[in-house]
């Protein structure tokens, strides 16, 4: 990058540069094309004062030791007297731009290469009293020999501008890469960094992904060991009563309870991974999801159906009540979400107690409500509770089966659907979740 960006101000320098010299030259050019042309001008304007070129045959004046060219031409184009060539052997002027120009304007000028003399020059045409043309010429070599003289000159400025462009380009470059350099190899000190003002957003920017990224990675180790955790616990219980029963050191009676702890561990181990998996497939999903018109009241209802035998083993009354409300959703992620809002409400609550789930819509929202009367979480464990294996009590997690991943899978839900999650807790009370959905 560094190559690149000084390569780029060297192009920038020497285009500058050369530009510079050829608008130079150009100018140059022209100041000297005016003063030859005004020079012309006033020699014109003094021999005119002479009188002398109105009888050509009588010219004595030597224009040659001033470095011009006088030619008079008569009326109809016919050269009279030429300073340089014998006239009579000069063909016709009048189609010459500088004398048709004076013929018909009293003056006229030129910059041309001579068909006489075959070289350019500069002309300069004046009407005389008597009708003819009186012209004045000079030889165009004499300003490109000025301007030949001071090409030495601008050749060394250009050289002085070249060196002084690559080292100041060099500078400035290595002035803009420094940041990026320190930053790299030290991410973890950016606010330290000492950059120009238009580079504080990036910087802000950078530190704020590099901050996500570890954040996430941290996250990632985490949830890793917990999974290995996680999985461990019902994965050694299985390994212990099955070798128990391989052994034969287990009884009749022994051998159904642990059949049936095997049983229940390998639910438990099927309902983890199942979990682990799906909040995985939320995690990096980069399929489309399809999204319809749902009357959510009507999916409360079916999920109401369908845990009240739960809520009976629990000793728990559940119950619906609002009406029809419509979102734009995803039909399987509103089930799951209401499937783990509802199991929670279940899992946690106290024997007789209840599980209130409504549906309503207020203005532009639709409201969905989980309230249970279950043991409730105290304000310092509310913020971490949709983290993922988070449990505010794992020994009354392990009894019921919960794998601490409900509400993580919750979570991820309702960031996909650009909802809100509200939750207000009070220790041995209950617990009220709120999913608020924008129309």
């Amino acid at each position: 990058m560094k190559k690149k960006i000084n390569l780029q101000f060297l192009i920038m320098s020497f285009t500058a540069i050369l530009l510079t010299l050829v608008i130079s030259a150009a100018v140059s050019y022209e100041v000297l094309k005016n003063e030859v042309m005004e020079e012309l001008r006033t020699y014109t304007h003094i021999l005119l004062e002479t009188d002398v070129f109105e009888t050509p045959e009588t010219v004595t004046y030597d224009a040659k030791t001033d470095g011009l060219r006088i030619t008079v031409v008569a009326k109809d184009g016919t050269v009279e007297y030429d300073s340089d060539v014998n006239a009579a052997e000069m063909e016709n002027h009048e189609d010459r731009p500088e004398v048709e120009e004076a013929f018909s304007k009293g003056e006229g000028k030129a910059i041309r290469k001579s068909e006489t003399l075959d070289q350019s020059m500069f002309y300069y045409a004046t009407l005389l009293e008597n009708g003819c043309v009186l012209r004045t010429a000079k030889k165009a070599d004499n300003i490109w020999t000025i301007l030949y003289s001071t090409f030495p000159m601008l050749l060394l400025l250009a050289i002085i501008l070249a060196t002084l462009g690559a080292v100041l380009s060099h500078l400035l470059t290595k002035s803009i890469v420094a940041p990026i350099e320190q930053m790299a190899n030290d991410m973890d000190h950016l606010e330290s960094v000492c950059v120009y003002k238009e580079l504080r957003p990036f910087i802000t920017t950078i530190q704020k992904q590099h901050e996500d990224i570890r954040k996430n990675a941290d996250m990632r180790q985490e949830f890793t060991a917990n999974v290995s955790h996680e999985l461990k616990t019902p994965l050694t219980s299985i390994s212990g009563y099955s070798e128990l029963i391989e052994s034969g050191m287990a009884t009749d009676e022994d051998v159904t309870r642990f059949a049936g702890e095997i049983h229940q561990n390998a639910n438990r181990l099927l309902t983890l991974i199942n979990d682990i998996i799906r909040l995985s497939e939320l995690d990096v999903s980069t399929e489309e999801i399809p999204y319809e018109q749902l009357d959510l009241y009507a999916i409360a209802e079916k999920c109401v159906d369908m845990l009240q035998v739960n809520a009976e083993n629990h000793d728990v009354t559940i119950e619906l009540t609002g009406k029809s409300a419509f979102v734009h959703a995803n039909r399987e992620m509103m089930n799951e979400l209401l499937y783990n809002l509802c199991d929670n409400a279940i899992r946690y609550n106290k024997k007789g107690g209840t599980v209130n789930v409504s549906v309503e819509q207020r203005e532009e929202q639709v409201i969905l409500s989980v309230k249970d009367t279950g043991i409730g979480i105290s304000k310092e464990h509310q913020e971490r509770i949709f983290e993922r294996f988070y449990r505010v009590d794992r020994s009354r997690s392990k009894l019921t089966g919960g794998t601490g991943l409900g509400l993580a899978i919750v979570k991820h839900i309702v960031a996909q659907h650009n909802a809100r999650l509200e939750l207000e807790s009070e220790k041995d009370v209950g617990t009220q979740i709120r999913v608020i959905f924008l129309k």
